[in-house]
């Protein structure tokens, strides 16, 4: 009689036990597929240049931490972009190493391209090593036949050049690319040899 017992037990719960796995073994499926599909990068339809987007990985600076945005320990994209530049100011051995924060402060308030201080500065000064002694002037700025425009300090430099930048070029339609900045800049320059040097180095700090 017990073993008849046992018996029935067995052949009703098996069942039972059988199609609740497979229901939960399906569900688990389903809710892993429709995780993929949420976090799954989606193309973008923006048309996006090197100049325009700026990035915050880099193929030359590969000390940079490898993910942005966690709360312990881990830089920010602000960070990382600080981390870009003062790797690049540093390879070059680039008087403005210490600025790097300057430059990404005051390319954020006048919603420049973190890059593009730095890539002008390389193309005019080779990164401030060629300037007019005590002008702190490594991006040409106001320079002509009378003389050389002059400032009292890098930061000083910076701030005006970014603010000029944003008022002279971008609000008045020559912010698009380095290839409409040369325009205004250095509209002479052979073969655009201007705006294809600052485009590289702003490829430099991918």
């Amino acid at each position: 009689m017990r073993n008849l017992f046992y018996l029935l037990t067995f052949v009703i719960v098996a069942p039972i036990t059988l199609v609740t796995s497979l229901f939960s073994l399906n569900a688990l499926a389903r809710a892993n597929s429709s995780e993929n599909i949420v976090y799954q990068a989606q193309p973008s339809q923006e048309k996006i240049s090197a100049f325009t987007a700026p990035r915050y990985g880099s193929r030359v600076y590969a000390a940079l931490p490898g993910t942005i945005g966690q709360v312990a320990g881990v830089a920010t994209a602000k960070d990382a972009r600080i981390e870009i530049t003062k790797q690049y100011l540093e390879k070059y051995n680039s008087p403005l190493l210490g600025y790097e924060e300057k430059i990404i402060e005051e390319s954020d308030k006048k919603s420049l391209d973190f890059r593009l201080l730095t890539a002008i500065a390389q193309q005019e000064s080779n990164l401030c090593k060629k300037i007019p002694s005590e002008s702190y002037n490594c991006w040409g700025w106001g320079i002509h036949s009378k003389g050389t425009l002059r400032f009292n300090s890098f930061g000083e430099a910076i701030e005006e050049v970014s603010r000029g930048l944003r008022e002279e070029y971008f609000n008045k339609g020559f912010g698009e690319t380095p290839e409409e900045i040369m325009k205004k800049w250095v509209p002479h320059s052979p073969e655009g040899s201007w705006a294809k040097g600052v485009n590289q180095f702003i490829l430099e700090m991918e």
